[in-house]
């Protein structure tokens, strides 16, 4: 991917190329200052009768022989000394812009090195005052990154315990019914299918938990791809209902649906069922006994909202914040009967997201509201 170098680019750059620009001519000035004092006095000036008299005094020669080397040395060659004056002169100026240009450099490494430690923030020179911001927000985003990883560890670590908990219990009972079973093959008829019965429950609630690790599994390692086509929303929502009807009747529960019969929504039917079920199997596990759900759907302004609203414990608002986040659980969720591996309204998020839409939840005075927006077209 092609980076462009856009006017923001050369805005955070304009001191350091400033800079870098007045040193050059500064460097430049100082080279031609240097060149033109040395052939003023050097050449120009009395530049030949120092030389003579340094002939005379080093290599105690007369007047005339130090002259004549004198001309046939330095004057019959003057272009070639001041050239190769001049290149010398170039490249102790060019060596000392390269020692204050790898001076940044450095700095930047050790930005670098400190981008990779816990230490304090980065700080570059005035002119690196753009490079200094990226790498504090990169420093910022790597600590983000790093807490929310540590998060997310943890909650799986904490949700691998719970699961873990919660799958001793159901198998412990199966293994205890079966031993009664096999230790007693007389026992009477009633009492063998009372067991039996009671096993086989228990061996659904293990396999229902297996089944979350498995989820978990197929959560991290997928991503999420939709196939839309006009849904008849009022259709899916009765049917959702008649589906659980058994399971809301075990809690005394009812579910109540206020909506239009010709309301229809763009988007894929198998991943959007997922979703109003695991609002809904959420409501019915937060709800108090014998009370009825209210499921709602409306057009707003090109928009489809469905909401399910029920009474139950209002959740805290610092819970409330993270319930769409993977691996979490409310501490009431932790048991045998409503435990679930966390992911349900993760998923539901991510879903309703990917269709463009949006998904929240409130709660206060013991009610608690979910509430779903989708684009009616696409």
């Amino acid at each position: 991917m092609k980076l462009k170098y856009n006017d923001k680019n050369k805005a955070d750059y304009a001191q350091f190329r400033s800079k870098l620009h007045i040193r050059l001519l500064g460097i430049a000035v100082i080279a031609l200052i240097i060149t033109s004092v040395l052939y003023t006095l050097g050449w120009r000036g009395r530049g030949g009768e120092w030389m003579v008299s340094v002939f005379r005094k080093v290599f105690r020669m007369d007047y005339r022989n130090a002259v004549n080397i004198y001309q046939l040395v330095f004057r019959n060659y003057k272009y070639i000394i001041w050239t190769i004056a001049i290149v010398v002169t170039f490249f102790v100026l060019l060596r000392v812009v390269f020692n204050w240009f790898t001076r940044y450099f450095d700095m930047i490494n050790q930005g670098i090195d400190t981008l990779l430690s816990n230490d304090s923030e980065i700080y570059l020179p005035s002119e690196m005052a753009a490079i200094e911001r990226k790498l504090n927000a990169v420093k910022q985003e790597l600590r983000q990154r790093t807490l929310e990883a540590q998060l997310a560890e943890q909650r799986k670590n904490d949700l691998v315990m719970y699961l873990a908990h919660d799958i001793r219990t159901p198998l412990t009972s199966v293994i205890g019914y079966l031993n009664l079973l096999a230790e007693a093959p007389d026992m009477p008829a009633d009492q063998k299918a009372k067991y039996v019965d009671i096993t086989l429950d228990k061996a659904y609630r293990l396999e229902k938990m297996i089944n979350e690790f498995f989820e978990i599994t197929r959560y991290n390692l997928q991503q999420i791809s939709l196939s839309k086509e006009n849904i008849d929303l009022y259709y899916m929502l009765v049917q959702l209902i008649d589906e659980l009807s058994p399971t809301l009747c075990e809690n005394g529960n009812t579910a109540a649906l206020k909506s239009d019969e010709n309301l229809t929504i763009y988007g894929d039917p198998d991943k959007l069922a997922r979703v109003f079920n695991n609002v809904l199997k959420n409501a019915m596990a937060y709800s108090y006994p014998n009370t009825e759900i209210h499921i709602s759907a409306e057009e707003k302004g090109g928009s489809v909202v469905i909401s399910f609203m029920n009474k139950g414990k209002t959740i805290p608002q610092e819970k409330l914040s993270s319930i769409f986040e993977k691996f979490y659980r409310l501490d009431e969720a932790r048991t045998s009967n409503t435990g679930g591996a966390g992911l349900g309204l993760a998923i539901a998020k991510e879903i309703i997201t990917l269709h463009g839409g949006t998904i929240t939840a409130n709660s206060k005075s013991e009610t608690i509201v979910f509430i779903i927006t989708l684009p009616v077209k696409n």
